[in-house]
């Protein structure tokens, strides 16, 4: 199944029908734009490691190596869908975004490589930015009104984090030493050691 847009293109694409394309196209190309450190925990057999990072700062030159048919993966759809804005720019417009990501490719039976066990980046998020609300809260009870300010900057953060479809905390978390993998993905790893456009024909 897929969902088509407002203007018309489609792409949202189901794990079902990932999991069907993955047998009937030679050409298909699975970018995951995790960090390394949830790739290496989880990931899709046969898929790319590009994190988002490294994509937004190497667009044309990962969009030059594309073919036809990307689909774009991540934890829940929210970074594969920024991925997929970055290289619609370039003039990738029929990349797909995987619905529910990983986890979700995983619980419909699709061919995963599974690592070391990790909490994914957005519960990590949820995790430090309750956790920073809650010892605002109690803090202001304990300690002094004004480190209540701590509850309602974590708010405004979160509100604009909406709406700007960015995440800094999310990018804060992502450079802690728990969330690096044993090699971390470079210009070179990653995106020249994708399949040309020739070769993938």
């Amino acid at each position: 199944m897929t969902t088509s847009t407002a203007s018309g293109s489609i792409t949202a694409l189901s794990p079902e029908t990932l999991r069907e394309w993955i047998t009937q196209h030679e050409d298909l190309v699975i970018i995951d734009v995790r960090s390394a450190a949830e790739f290496e925990s989880l990931h899709i057999r046969g898929s790319y490691n590009v994190p988002l990072p490294l994509l937004s700062e190497h667009t044309e030159e990962l969009a030059a190596r594309l073919g036809s048919r990307v689909v774009l993966v991540c934890q829940s759809g929210t970074r594969a869908e920024q991925a997929r804005q970055r290289l619609a720019k370039v003039g990738i417009d029929g990349a797909y975004v995987l619905t529910g990501g990983a986890p979700a490719f995983q619980k419909s039976g699709g061919d995963v490589v599974r690592g070391k066990d990790r909490w994914d980046l957005e519960r990590q998020v949820r995790m430090a930015a309750g956790s920073l609300v809650v010892a605002g809260l109690v803090g202001g009870k304990l300690v002094s009104p004004k480190v209540r300010m701590v509850a309602g900057a974590i708010g405004a953060g979160l509100t604009f984090s909406a709406a700007t479809n960015t995440c800094a905390m999310g990018r804060a978390l992502s450079a802690m030493p728990w969330n690096k993998a044993t090699t971390e993905p470079t210009r070179e790893s990653a995106i020249l050691s994708l399949p040309t456009k020739a070769s993938s024909n």
